[in-house]
């Protein structure tokens, strides 16, 4: 079967190549993916595979039936958005919509789940069970297509029972993936305070009750929190990306804007970070004569690889693509809205290779050169589909 579902993505090769280009080419914002969505039920009508849209709106799940398709249900997912950014690449297919990219991968994404779709429906008589393939929006910004899709019913009637999905990793070699079991990648929550106090002159600052001042002593105070709070083995990470004071050489604002992220891969002790961080901002500005309002908005949960399904893809991985093409992944403090699905059943969610030194093809996700070697589309489909069928068949 590992040849056979070769030989029928490589006959498809040339479609999926021309579908990525033509999704790179017109790439849409999160939870705007109106032509997308027409554009994936144009080709899934054209290859004759069943589908349900208008979940979050533009959103579809696909159906591969085989035989007693009742007898065992799983899921793949595919994310459809792209991020605000005028590409830098100097390619046929560059974005036609200025200021909106895929940079980050998500039409290699689409395209593959739509070769898996191609490839599973041609061999639909050969399996027992279904395969939902998830075409979802909005994974970039909150709340995440994810939550909205399983709260829309995605994964029901009928139900799945596992999920699985793959996201393009740079860093990797075209023709390689990566996995790895249990805690994956992190809870992303954004964190917003206000330092208010008396601003003034800053040659008289007796006079004031200086922010900024404050705001330093509440961003130190905030890091004793992750170094001396959280559990050890806990990955968790705080960091600050903007502050505002809007003051002078010699003028002390009246209050000072923070915004920053928290990480972190335990549930638990994220609930508790957020409380103990509001409480010591807040205290801290009253015992300085200030005041602080202090927000987190909640994101993503941390990413959780079920340790069975993840060692089984992770072994149909090297039956299918050799023992030297899987790698084992370090954890990684990015967020992803696939955690909703790890945190509703099994899940896994792997990494694939789209990188070529060779080839200059080395950008980062989320820059406006970034870019994939475009041989990662008959491994990432073939991949999807052959674990699909295995776990159809083998469990």
């Amino acid at each position: 079967m590992e040849e056979r579902i070769k030989h029928l993505v490589a006959q498809s090769a040339a479609e999926i190549l021309s579908i990525r280009r033509h999704l790179h080419a017109n790439p849409e914002l999160s939870f705007k993916e109106y032509e997308t969505s027409k554009f994936v039920t144009s080709k899934l009508d054209e290859w004759g595979v069943s589908y349900k849209r208008g979940y979050v709106d533009t959103g579809i799940v696909a159906h591969i039936e085989g035989k007693n398709p009742t007898s065992k249900v799983i899921a793949l997912r595919g994310d459809m958005d792209a991020l605000p950014i005028v590409e830098a690449n100097d390619v046929s297919y560059r974005s036609t919509n200025v200021g909106v990219m895929h940079a980050c991968g998500h039409d290699v994404h689409t395209s593959c789940v739509m070769g898996v779709a191609k490839t599973l429906h041609d061999l639909r008589d050969e399996f027992e069970g279904t395969v939902k393939i998830i075409f979802q929006p909005g994974e970039e910004i909150l709340p995440g297509g994810a939550s909205l899709m399983i709260k829309e019913g995605a994964l029901d009637n009928p139900k799945a029972s596992s999920i699985v999905g793959q996201h393009v990793l740079p860093e990797l070699e075209v023709g390689k993936v990566g996995f790895r079991s249990g805690m994956y990648m992190a809870s992303a929550d954004e964190v917003h305070f206000t330092v208010k106090g008396k601003g003034g002159h800053a040659a008289l600052p007796h006079y004031t009750i200086d922010p900024v001042l404050i705001t330093s002593h509440i961003i130190v105070a905030l890091q004793q929190i992750v170094r001396r709070r959280t559990k050890p083995g806990v990955p968790c990470v705080l960091s600050f990306g903007k502050v505002e004071a809007n003051g002078a050489t010699n003028i002390i604002p009246n209050e000072v804007h923070v915004q920053g992220t928290f990480r972190t891969m335990d549930e638990e002790w994220r609930k508790e970070a957020h409380k103990i961080m509001k409480k010591l901002a807040e205290e801290l500005a009253i015992s300085m004569g200030g005041s602080c309002d202090f927000r987190v908005d909640v994101g993503y949960p941390h990413v959780y690889n079920d340790e069975a399904l993840t060692e089984f893809s992770r072994q149909a991985a090297k039956a299918y693509l050799g023992e030297e093409n899987v790698v084992e992944l370090d954890m990684r403090m990015t967020g992803e809205d696939f955690s909703y699905y790890t945190h509703h059943m099994p899940g896994c969610f792997y990494r694939l290779g789209v990188g070529n030194k060779e080839a200059g093809i080395v950008s980062g996700l989320h820059t406006p050169t970034f870019n994939v070697d475009e041989r990662c589309l008959e491994v990432g489909t073939g991949l999807m589909a052959y674990i699909a069928y295995k776990q159809l068949t083998d469990q």
